[in-house]
């Protein structure tokens, strides 16, 4: 019985030590393939370093003012006899929008009239006698101011007339009719509303701290979300010599070529004041940015000969850098890399210093100063 144990005892012995023998040479077959295995390399999008110059602007949002904008109103009462005009129409300085009834004053015109023409011949008559001392001079002053007065009262019917004609009182595009044909007016009650939309003012404010930089006569930009592929130009025409002393702003006031009236009063629109000087930047693609709590870094491609294979091959380096300013979809590396380096521009979350990379752009993504993406 022993000697069976025995030999069963050295059969699994053997058994186990030949599992144990091939799964060691296994083991090392793989370690040897692995440290034997080279790594292929990640395929990356990349770009070369250039300086380049960047116009300065300051950005704020703004109000669009009409340049002369009033609502036209009843300057004196009465009924509405003639309508001249339609909504939304282009008028001219001078032209009639609105006639009231003037029967009234016609007649008392008239009699005024009348009344003027016959104080002039009782003033000659009696200035004829006058002159040959058969009226006193009493009498001559008398004439004079009455025939004075009769004028004058034809004036002030005159007057009061023209009042009832309503004028445009400078040109522009009318708004909607806010009466109608047969209304009563009373004194101040709205028409329709004038405004000038060419050109048109574009008011909006700065810090205190940019004031100085500014100066009338700077070029300036406007866009707005009603015409978002449209960009206005425009000079600066006024700044406020005051400060608001509660947001410590500065109101500033511009004037915007707009033929094609697409800027209407009261629209809120975005502008930027671009500055005499420019500065110059050693731009990257904002993507190639690997933000972290730590500092932020790039990663540098640079060239390295292999000398197993002998042949050169490109590894990447991670750079801290210090950035500065952004404009669309780039960034001003302010410090740590030099004009002709090679950076990564996409993917960098994924990547590790000393990794080797094959650079391709075909599906790079289109980088802009001034980005204007479609709507959603």
């Amino acid at each position: 019985m022993l000697k069976k144990l025995f030999f069963a005892a050295i059969g699994v012995a053997i058994v186990v030590g030949a599992i144990v023998y091939t799964k060691f040479g296994q083991f090392g077959t793989m370690g040897e393939a692995s440290r034997n295995m080279v790594q292929p390399p990640e395929t990356v999008t990349a770009m070369t370093l250039d300086k380049g110059a960047w116009e300065q602007t300051i950005a704020a949002t703004a109000t669009v003012t009409a340049v002369q904008g009033v609502t036209v109103s009843a300057e004196v009462g009465g009924r509405v006899v003639r309508i001249a005009f339609e909504s939304g129409a282009v008028v001219e300085k001078g032209n009639m929008l609105v006639k009231l009834d003037t029967a009234s004053e016609d007649a008392q015109l008239a009699s005024a009239e009348a009344a003027a023409a016959l104080a002039k011949a009782d003033f000659e008559r009696v200035r004829q006698l006058g002159e040959r001392d058969l009226a006193s001079k009493d009498a001559v002053d008398r004439a004079k101011a009455q025939f004075k007065e009769t004028v004058a009262q034809v004036g002030n019917i005159r007057a009061l007339t023209a009042k009832k004609a309503v004028r445009a009182p400078f040109a522009g595009r009318l708004g909607l009719r806010l009466i109608n044909l047969g209304q009563i007016l009373r004194e101040g009650d709205p028409i329709v509303s004038l405004q000038t939309l060419d050109p048109i003012y574009v008011d909006f404010s700065v810090p205190q701290q940019q004031v100085l930089r500014l100066n009338p006569g700077m070029a300036m930009r406007v866009t707005t979300d009603a015409a978002p592929k449209d960009i206005f130009s425009g000079e600066v025409i006024a700044v406020n010599p005051e400060v608001d002393p509660v947001t410590r702003n500065v109101r500033v006031r511009a004037l915007v070529v707009n033929p094609e009236e697409k800027l209407r009063p009261g629209m809120f629109a975005h502008v930027e004041v671009v500055l005499p000087d420019r500065q110059t930047v050693l731009p990257i693609v904002e993507t190639a940015v690997l933000y972290a709590p730590y500092g932020d870094s790039v990663f540098v491609i640079e060239k390295h000969q292999d000398e197993k294979l002998g042949k050169s091959e490109q590894r990447l380096r991670q750079q801290f850098v210090r950035l500065g300013r952004a404009r669309g979809d780039f960034v001003d590396v302010v410090d740590g890399l030099e004009a002709g380096e090679v950076v990564v521009t996409s993917g960098v979350f994924k990547l590790r210093s000393g990794m080797k990379v094959v650079v391709d752009n075909t599906l790079a993504p289109k980088a802009e100063l001034d980005p204007r993406p479609p709507e959603s």
